[in-house]
């Protein structure tokens, strides 16, 4: 069978606007996407310039398939089954930073460039103050920007038209606001001018974004078929979700520049991204932290075999429309439709997703994710969310084990251990405690300011109700209290 590459593809030769710090998954099956699809619109004239920015691996598969690769978008969309791939032809060119230093630098020279795209993971935007200048290249991301800026500015003598715009995704609140607090920290330690600071101020502008789209990889158990359907190899095959959302902000606006909302793609452009980084956390990831200890307990290993399970989606949906949705700031309708596209999301089958996966760190978990909306729900109506608060018993239900192995405690389902994996101050709380009544351990656990930030025994009513959910619990199982919440 055929290999993929541009003579099949027959990508166009556009000028490089993009270099992109990352080679991975997420960044070609969610920014090269939108870009590719902003390109076929004719709406963004622009190729990327892939950068491998760490030492280990290769870009063998890159150049053999001239940096084309396929896209498979598969799962639920707006109640429709989505089985659809493209070939995506918006990559130019592949470079490894550490192999070929002096052309990565080179591409900051490039007239027609613009944007620069990272995803060097949560722990990529980091400061060493022990990273040199005179590195080729220097350690940390941010370290490296700082140079590929420089030699931008040097390049155009300081042309205020010649700044980049600078989109991280990294999985960190506010990434735009600390890479730009750290490149301006290297700038200053290496004396670099103050023309230049003065540059990357004006000139520059550091996006911090939001983005959400579950990106399932190369799907090696399904690749022959899938080549089979496509009519050539590929090796560089990637699967996602259909949904996805790419919320920008700026202090500037940049949508005339990138006009990927213009295409029909799911970018908000804004000044202020928190609605959206609260939506995502409060829906999506706390209807997870709220349901998946209880279903496991109820007997289900998998996020699609409890969307199937009446009890838990029935619990799930209450959750989420009855006590998150009316504690959030944006318009209902919308968080509606957000919710809407969350469930279509957890019943996608091409993603098998263990609910043990989820349950890692579930105390700090439910304390970001699951406490806000609990305290505004008090807050709004002086009263419990009732499924909230069953959470809580829940997690108590679940962590309740003195059986330690391998750093980790053991907790039993039906008699059959799993494991229970937290920071060793949570799971030290668990084996001293698990064993005292009922109430005596929700009011040591709601009282512990470490794991909630201050003391939640302190709520009317909320210790006597966890207690009640996980004396239930024991005494009857998960299943029957499930039910008999309703």
């Amino acid at each position: 069978m055929v290999l993929l590459d541009d003579s099949i593809s027959k990508a166009k030769d556009r000028p490089v606007k993009v270099v992109q710090f990352g080679e991975g998954n997420f960044l070609r099956a969610f920014v090269d996407y939108m870009i590719d699809v902003a390109n076929e619109k004719e709406l963004f004239y622009g190729s990327i310039v892939i950068l491998k920015a760490i030492e280990y691996g290769n870009l063998d598969m890159f150049h053999e398939q001239k940096y084309q690769y396929t896209l498979t978008l598969r799962g639920k969309q707006e109640g429709k089954e989505v089985n659809e791939s493209r070939i995506i032809t918006s990559v130019k060119d592949a470079v490894s930073v550490y192999d070929e230093y002096e052309k990565f630098i080179g591409l900051a020279r490039i007239e027609t460039l613009r944007f620069v795209v990272s995803n060097t993971t949560e722990a990529g935007i980091a400061f060493d103050e022990k990273d040199s200048f005179d590195a080729l290249p220097p350690k940390t991301y941010p370290a490296k920007l700082t140079k590929f800026l420089f030699e931008r500015y040097k390049a155009f003598s300081g042309d205020r038209e010649k700044g980049l715009i600078i989109l991280p995704v990294e999985l960190i609140d506010d990434n735009g606001i600390l890479l730009k607090e750290y490149v301006l920290k290297y700038a200053r330690i290496w004396s670099l001018e103050e023309d230049f600071i003065t540059w990357l101020l004006e000139a520059c502008v550091f996006c911090s974004t939001l983005v959400d789209r579950i990106v399932t990889g190369y799907p090696k158990d399904e690749a022959e078929a899938i080549w089979e359907k496509l009519g050539y190899r590929d090796n560089l095959l990637v699967t996602a979700e259909p949904f996805g959302l790419w919320v920008i902000e700026s202090e500037k606006d940049i949508s005339k520049e990138l006009p990927l909302d213009k295409a029909g793609l799911p970018v908000i452009f804004t000044d202020n991204q928190k609605p959206y980084k609260q939506r995502k956390v409060r829906i999506l990831n706390g209807a997870h932290t709220s349901f998946v200890l209880a279903s496991y307990l109820a007997g289900n290993d998998y996020v699609l075999e409890s969307m199937k399970d009446e009890a838990i989606r029935n619990f799930m949906q209450k959750v989420i429309y009855e006590e998150v949705i009316p504690t959030l700031s944006l318009p209902e309708e919308e968080l509606k439709t957000f919710a809407d596209s969350v469930i279509e999301r957890f019943e996608n089958p091409h993603i098998k997703h263990a609910l043990l996966s989820i349950s890692l760190n579930s105390v700090s978990k439910w304390r970001a994710r699951c406490l806000p909306s609990l305290l505004g729900y008090f807050e709004k109506y002086k009263s419990l969310p009732e499924h909230l608060v069953f959470s809580i018993a829940a997690l108590l239900s679940f962590y309740s084990s003195s059986e330690w192995k391998d750093g980790s405690l053991v907790g039993r389902r039906n008699g059959e251990g799993y494991i229970i994996q937290d920071d060793k101050e949570v799971l030290e709380f668990f084996a001293e405690n698990s064993a005292k009544a009922s109430n005596e351990l929700v009011k040591l656990y709601l009282s512990n300011a470490a794991f909630h930030g201050q003391d939640l025994s302190l709520i009317p009513a909320l210790s006597d109700k966890v207690t009640e959910y996980l004396e239930s619990m024991k005494q009857k199982g998960m299943r029957k209290s499930l039910e008999i919440l309703g």
